[in-house]
């Protein structure tokens, strides 16, 4: 049982504002995004990344539209260091982007910071300090005059070394961390003294960072600790406001929210909420709550998917099945009132009116997520009994998103003819669909040539009977055989790949490999399944298992026969 905390803890004592205006205001624009995922989230995980990891990740946050990315803390260790020498010299960073580096108020890390940014266009220099009681008491030992002598005398020499470097346009960000703890006259002051030294103006705008580091009170509290500072701050007009909140009560979406109400121009955050303790403020979930409320977010996730895989293997952290918007079951209904209700909306939906579909706060389609889940899946246990039935009665685990599909499908099979399946229907049902389903393409064999650091492949497969050989090299066997399959017009982009051991045959053979792989064909994501003694074959028929399920294994394609005559073949379906 909990002890009485009364205590132990005390409520928050909340700001003097009778006057506040944020709770009769609405926001109408969307903020300035900065994310902080590749160096707040990085430095949360338990393998932080590499650099070919933290490059796909840049890449993948300028392609969604950030205009602002904290990319590193180059003085904290020589990875970060080198991934900002990357960036520039390699000239990764696109036209409008600004890369932004992190360091504490001190002399030697400010210095070793700006030996990271030499020759860079445009950089945001965040600096930080901690500011509340606690720290300058127990871990500083520093007064009030202390803390503020220090600020001035870090912002002075950022001043100095960007005067030095004159090719760059160095941005000032100051961070008083710890702010929701700090007093708030004391925390005007220090972010006064920052702007004045560096010499703020309308067209030299400082950026003062104001961190709910720990989250210690309800978000209103947070909201009008923003809206004090916005109506004191001296030179409001050459400052952005930046909120920068942690979720350690789990209302950061809230607080960032509130926090824009009251004033803020900028949040700082990670795309799922990633970072130290319960996260930083989650800004996919922030961005496309704008979007349902008629705002553009100014950032794209049209292709969610894409994005939520990228992150994932980036990150190697799971995206939760339930996250808002991106979660593999949020668009699923296994209440039959839900699946009633929507099924109703959908019939009375049109497509010149405003979205109001019971349920569903956002059109799928418009994250490119499928309708098929939400309409056809209505049973938790039926999804869980099927995955369980193969696992354990034929050692097949499948992927989340593949239970999701093939239960839809034993759905639609005992709809249709209104009978219990047993473990053998349906490792036969599965077997049909992925395994041995009536498509015009079937895995022959391969051959795999070593061309130094690429991976070549000779691929035999069948069609309609008929046996066609085609080459490709890649940086791998699959993405050799994706190269040698569009010979044949075969467009596809491997979106996940998953392999796993069987430890057993269902007929008590050899241990097996499955593979499973979700591509990317017309826009639309199909899976296929492979097994085999060998894991490259069984990724092959996986990929063959998923272009027979698109509509791209029916197509008249030109195909390549063994013998070397080129053809076309009928474009009759199978």
């Amino acid at each position: 049982m909990l002890q009485n905390p009364s205590s132990k803890y005390r409520p928050f004592t909340p700001v003097r504002l009778p006057d506040r205006q944020w709770p009769n205001k609405i926001i109408t624009t969307p903020p300035i995004w900065m994310s902080t995922d590749l160096r707040d989230g990085n430095q949360s995980l338990f393998e932080p990344m590499n650099g070919e990891k933290k490059l796909r990740m840049f890449k993948c946050l300028c392609d969604i539209g950030f205009k602002e990315i904290e990319v590193a803390f180059p003085s904290a260790s020589q990875t970060d260091f080198d991934f900002v020498r990357t960036l520039i010299n390699e000239d990764h960073i696109p036209d409008g982007v600004i890369i932004e580096v992190l360091t504490q108020a001190r002399e030697p890390l400010i210095r070793r910071t700006f030996e990271s940014i030499k020759d860079a266009r445009r950089v945001i220099v965040h600096m930080y300090n901690a500011t509340s009681k606690p720290f300058r008491d127990i871990v500083f030992g520093m007064s009030q005059a202390e803390v503020v002598a220090m600020v001035v005398n870090s912002v002075k020499l950022i001043k100095e070394l960007a005067a030095e470097m004159p090719e760059t346009e160095v941005i000032l960000e100051y961070s008083p961390e710890t702010f929701t703890a700090t007093e708030l006259d004391f925390v005007l002051e220090v972010c006064n003294a920052a702007t004045e030294t560096w010499g703020a103006t309308p067209e030299k705008k400082v950026i003062l960072n104001l961190p709910s580091t720990v989250e210690i009170a309800t978000p209103n509290v947070y909201a009008d600790q923003i809206e004090w500072m916005h109506r004191h701050l001296a030179r409001r007009d050459s400052v952005i406001l930046s909120l920068h909140p942690h979720n350690d009560r789990g209302t950061a979406t809230a607080a960032a929210e509130l926090g824009m109400l009251a004033g803020a121009d900028r949040v700082e955050g990670c795309l799922f909420g990633n970072g130290e303790r319960t996260g930083n403020v989650d800004l996919v979930t922030l961005a496309l709550n704008l979007y349902t409320q008629g705002i553009h977010p100014g950032l794209d996730f049209s292709d969610i998917n894409a994005v939520a895989r990228t992150i994932e293997h980036c990150n190697q952290l799971p995206i939760h099945p339930r996250h808002p918007y991106v979660g593999d079951l949020v668009f699923t209904a296994f209440s039959g009132s839900h699946q009633d209700a929507i099924k109703k909306g959908f019939a009375a939906q049109k497509a010149d009116e405003p979205w109001n579909v019971p349920y569903l706060p956002i059109d799928p389609v418009d994250l490119s997520r499928s309708y098929d889940s939400v309409i056809r899946i209505n049973s938790q246990s039926g999804k869980g009994g099927v995955a369980y039935l193969m696992e354990t009665e034929y050692g097949v685990v499948m992927p989340r998103r593949l239970q999701v599909e093939f239960s839809r499908v034993v759905q639609e099979h005992t709809d249709a003819h209104g009978q219990e399946l047993s473990a053998s229907d349906i490792w036969h049902l599965f077997s049909f669909t992925y395994l041995e389903s009536l498509a015009p393409v079937r895995y022959c064999e391969h051959h795999l040539i070593e061309l130094g650091d690429a991976q070549g492949i000779r691929l035999c497969i069948e069609v309609t009977g008929t046996r066609y050989l085609f080459s490709g090299e890649g940086n791998g066997p699959i993405d050799a055989a994706i190269h040698a399959l569009r010979e044949a017009g075969i467009h596809v982009q491997v979106r996940s790949y998953v392999e796993r051991s069987m430890a057993a045959s269902a007929d008590g053979g050899d241990a097996r490999a499955c593979a499973f792989v979700e591509i990317v064909a017309q826009g639309r994501e199909f899976y296929g399944v492979g097994i085999d003694t060998n894991i490259v074959t069984a990724s092959i028929k996986a990929i063959v298992s998923a272009i027979n399920r698109s509509s791209l294994g029916h197509r008249g394609v030109l195909w390549r026969p063994v013998d070397g005559e080129v053809r076309q073949a009928e474009r009759s379906q199978i």
